[in-house]
């Protein structure tokens, strides 16, 4: 039945059978492991990146690591936690609103400053540690949630080995808000697979002001209520009315929550639209300023990306794009994809849409594409040795070029991670 506890007899990774094995053998033990080996291997690529870096808008050249570390929207993050959010927008030809601090929601500096208040670093090496802490701790939930699903510890080991070394994930190790919501994401999407309600309230609090994902995290579960309400009609497992009480409540709180940010924005500004006015303000520089309207975004960036980029008519740009989301929507129905269950395919699902219906498609996408991390277990299903060391040095090479495009600055850069 989902949501019962799985077996402690059935998987080698479960924490009965670990209570005879020796410390190394700890599954903890072993995620730390791997997490450690791969924060090793991005620590020197970094390095690398940061003794060849020149000069630019937030360091001097050849930067030591942690003023690296924070670049980018770092920056942002620390003008948060310094000093807070702008009561006045502003704009930048009296009628536009620019770039300001209200893109950024206050869960992550709210931690770092916590930090520096007990442990009194700065701002820089109090940030690379709070991520790099919330990385540690979503790798080990991580674990835990594909073990919840039924995949083996070998499978579930390797999935966290991608997630450690996937191409995007120097996040883990700088100043930005990924690995705490990350964090968040697994740990509210393992409570969702337990059935554990109560807690998941105070958790999709935290995660929807660290970063914009309540919506999101609503539609998933509406999906997931459905579901259950639909196996209860077929007889094929209980929903009882605490359950649904709780899981619906849930469900209305987390779409609160995820307008939340934005409504304390349109108070604290008298601008009703000052949230989504804000995040215009970074497409812009692409498009022009525009209005929101929902699912054009991709569409327009289709069109931009062919025409002006790659010098071709913009309906080429369409199709390439309505083909990339059909392959998409077929590869969630595929065995592997259904391997990870019906709550990790309603979240991919939600989120998937969310991402489609709001963001721009520009090189921060490759983050954004973050929360996507559970398909990871899908990729990790393959057993063949060569297969999985190809894969991790795949995905480390990707890493090189997701620094090289996003990270390192060269001049007037125009893709930001």
């Amino acid at each position: 039945m989902p949501g019962s506890p799985v077996p402690a007899s059935t998987d080698a990774g479960a924490p009965a059978t670990e209570l005879r094995a020796p410390w190394w053998r700890l599954w903890w033990v072993r995620v730390l492991a791997v997490f450690a080996a791969s924060r090793v291997a991005t620590t020197v690529i970094l390095l690398i990146f940061a003794a060849n870096q020149g000069q630019n808008p937030w360091t001097g050249p050849k930067p030591d690591y942690f003023s690296y570390a924070t670049i980018w929207d770092g920056l942002w993050y620390n003008i948060v936690a310094v000093s807070g959010y702008p009561s006045v927008l502003p704009y930048t030809d009296g009628v536009h609103v620019g770039e300001n601090a209200w893109a950024f929601m206050p869960g992550y500096p709210a931690v770092v400053d916590a930090v520096m208040f007990l442990t009194r670093l700065p701002w820089s090496p109090a940030a690379v540690l709070v991520s790099l802490a919330c990385a540690a701790g979503a790798a080990l939930v991580f674990y835990r949630l594909m073990l919840r699903v039924g995949l083996p510890a070998s499978t579930s080991l390797f999935a966290v080995a991608l997630f450690c070394v996937s191409p995007v994930s120097p996040l883990f190790q700088v100043a930005y808000a990924e690995a705490l919501y990350l964090l968040l994401l697994a740990t509210s999407l393992l409570l969702l697979v337990e059935r554990r309600y109560v807690v998941l309230f105070p958790v999709v609090l935290a995660m929807a002001f660290t970063r914009p994902s309540g919506l999101a995290f609503a539609l998933a579960l509406a999906m997931h209520v459905v579901y259950r309400w639909l196996r209860v009609r077929r007889g094929v497992e209980p929903f009882p009315v605490r359950e649904r009480v709780l899981s619906v409540g849930l469900t209305v709180f987390s779409g609160l929550a995820g307008l939340a940010w934005p409504a304390i924005a349109a108070v604290a500004t008298g601008s009703w639209t000052a949230y989504t006015d804000t995040e215009l303000a970074w497409r812009a520089p692409y498009i022009g300023y525009t209005h929101l309207v929902p699912f054009a975004s991709w569409f327009q960036g289709a069109d931009w990306w062919a025409t002006v980029m790659l010098g071709v008519p913009g309906w080429i740009g369409v199709i390439a794009l309505v083909l990339l989301v059909a392959i998409y929507a077929v590869l969630l129905f595929s065995p592997a994809v259904k391997r990870l269950g019906p709550d990790i395919r309603f979240w991919v699902a939600a989120y998937s849409l969310y991402l489609f219906a709001v963001f721009f498609p520009q090189s921060s996408t490759f983050r954004l594409l973050m929360p996507l991390f559970p398909l990871l277990g899908a990729v990790a299903l393959p057993r063949n040795r060569w297969y999985r060391v190809g894969m991790v040095v795949l995905f480390l090479a990707l890493q090189v070029g997701w620094i090289a495009i996003c990270w390192g600055v060269d001049g007037a850069d125009w893709s930001p991670p």
